[in-house]
């Protein structure tokens, strides 16, 4: 035992607790648990009650529907060969206001983008109220990359797709453009636009608060790409009708010229090409006159070769024999108030050479003895003066005078290709009702599945005899020699027409022509070139208008792999 003990003496016990102390204790217990329940209160309200505001609070801050890109339609020839397709690119974009003022971060990218970097500066300065505006559009994504490895804050990319044209400047303005947004503007673009634009579609996305993906959650709806377009054009022919158009265009020193073939079995547009032309792919310092499809959109003047048309009316009349002979001395004629001439006087001529001489006067005497307006009946069936319905934009229906009160002269005129207008197409549809047997066949764009049935408008003999008689104006010894083909007999007329105005006729400024059928034992093709305001040497269609048929007629032939039927003399 301790001394303590042993001695007698309590050891010191702990004093009573005040009842102050307990209360205190109890008091801080309470606001502990009041203050445990009101956060056990607050956390359920935050995940009970609250839960879907704040939820769809958050996902407003950082989910975000972010549009999927479709490609645009692919166009292509009648053999698949592509036109037009659409490449992937990237567009990129920035939010003036997260983007650095370090000159050394905007130097850089400016350097990357290939712009100026006061430009920079004063384009994020004029857009700095705004959380968008474009930096470049359309860059490859290997151009775009480089600039966003920079890492630069505020800059982002869109993913977008633009429209390429492998043949260049040959489909032109056949194919049209689209804009930078992807959108038709012009040609077969504009009016195949909502059958060849694809339809975006949409993905959920996790974004932080710069703007930047996250994750990709899931998507809401898959694009859907446009429809794909195939042509009539053959590729192969198209690349060769333009290339000897822009040589004969440049040998003449000509305005332009125009190009269209069509298939005389089908009605199908096999070639159709313009001069001046574009490169659709890069636009700059581009002629506006290189625009215009003139083979649809343009009219002129026919001249002579509507002869042979005109010369369809004429025998299917019944009102002269196939041997008549017209006597056209003195090679001038007087009509109402006018003067009709031939380039001299070439006596009497029966039916093939009216054609062959491209006698005025021939034509004119054979038409006055008609009573009916038979020759402009027969240019109505033949689709002149209306749409030739191909759905081109600004396709011309020409113009065909209704025969009310006509005059003599009137009569006589539409006789010779003049007082009507037509566009090379129209001429070239009619021409297909001589080489189909009397059928005519609508032009058609498009690339058909089997071809459609012909419009009977001329006599079934009186085509084949026509056919017969225009072959005899492509011989050695005429003036469209020119337009002859190796190996292939060839049926044609050429002609050389004035210039219209302002004012009326222009002097010394012609329209060269040549409308042709091959071969003439089976027709396959019918093509028609027009060469616009030739200055060279000559402007006479059998001199500068024919060469270009007989180059590429014969090379269409070959291409189509279509057999000789040259005669042997």
């Amino acid at each position: 035992m301790s001394s303590r003990v042993r001695s007698g003496v309590s050891p010191r016990r702990p004093p009573p607790m005040a009842p102050m102390g307990g209360l205190r204790y109890g008091l801080m217990l309470a606001i502990v648990l009041v203050g445990l329940g009101l956060l056990v209160g607050r956390v359920v309200i935050l995940h009970v009650v609250d839960r879907p505001f704040l939820q769809g609070q958050g996902d407003a801050r950082t989910l975000r529907t972010d549009p999927i890109p479709a490609h645009r339609g692919m166009i292509s020839d009648r053999n698949g060969e592509p036109l037009a397709i659409s490449t992937p690119v990237v567009t990129l974009w920035a939010n003036p206001q997260d983007v650095p003022e370090d000159p050394i971060q905007r130097l850089q990218l400016a350097r990357a983008l290939g712009m100026e970097p006061d430009d920079l500066d004063a384009r994020l300065a004029r857009f700095a109220s705004r959380e968008f505006m474009f930096l470049r559009r359309q860059l490859t994504p290997q151009a775009a990359q480089r600039v966003l490895d920079l890492r630069i804050p505020g800059v982002y990319r869109q993913d977008e797709y633009k429209r390429y044209y492998p043949a260049g400047e040959v489909t032109a303005q056949l194919l049209g453009v689209t804009n930078v947004d992807d959108v038709g503007q012009e040609g077969l673009e504009l009016a195949y636009q909502f059958y060849l634009a694809g339809e975006p579609g949409q993905r959920r996305v996790l974004k932080d608060r710069r703007g930047r993906l996250v994750r990709d959650l899931e998507v809401l709806r898959e694009a859907r790409p446009g429809g794909e377009l195939t042509l009539s054009i053959d590729q192969r022919l198209q690349y060769m009708a333009y290339r000897e158009l822009k040589a004969a265009v440049a040998e003449h020193n000509a305005d332009g010229g125009v190009v269209v073939m069509m298939d005389a079995r089908s009605g199908e547009v096999l070639a159709m090409a313009n001069q001046p032309s574009y490169n659709p792919n890069n636009r700059a310092g581009l002629d506006p006159r290189g625009l215009r499809n003139q083979a649809i959109v343009d009219v002129f003047e026919p001249g002579s070769v509507m002869k042979p048309l005109a010369m369809a009316a004429i025998m299917e009349s019944g009102e002269f024999p196939r041997d008549v002979v017209v006597d056209t001395s003195p090679g001038w004629m007087r009509i109402d108030r006018f003067t009709i001439r031939d380039i001299r006087n070439y006596g009497k001529l029966d039916l093939a050479g009216i054609l062959e001489k491209s006698s005025n006067i021939g034509m004119s005497r054979l038409v006055l003895e008609l009573d009916d307006p038979l020759v402009p009946d027969l240019y109505r069936r033949l689709g002149l003066g209306q749409s030739p319905e191909t759905g081109f934009p600004g396709e011309s229906t020409g113009t065909l005078p209704a025969p009310v009160r006509w005059s003599r002269s009137q009569w006589a005129a539409l006789s010779y290709g003049y007082g009507l207008s037509t566009s090379a197409l129209q001429l070239a549809s009619a021409y297909t009702a001589i080489a189909n047997g009397g059928e005519r066949l609508p032009p058609s764009l498009l690339k058909l599945p089997e071809p459609p049935p012909g419009e009977p408008v001329i006599d079934r003999g009186v085509a084949h005899d026509l056919l017969r008689i225009m072959e005899e104006s492509v011989q050695p010894t005429t003036g469209a020699r020119r337009a002859m083909v190796p190996g292939y007999r060839v049926a044609g007329k050429s002609g050389t027409v004035r210039k219209t105005g302002a004012g009326g006729y222009v002097r010394d400024a012609y329209r060269s022509l040549f409308a042709g059928i091959a071969p003439v034992s089976d027709p396959r093709i019918v093509t028609v070139v027009m060469i616009d305001h030739p200055r060279g040497d000559s402007y006479f269609g059998g001199a500068v208008a024919a060469p270009v048929f007989s180059r590429v007629v014969g090379s269409a032939l070959r291409l189509l792999d279509v057999p000789p039927d040259q005669r042997s003399r």
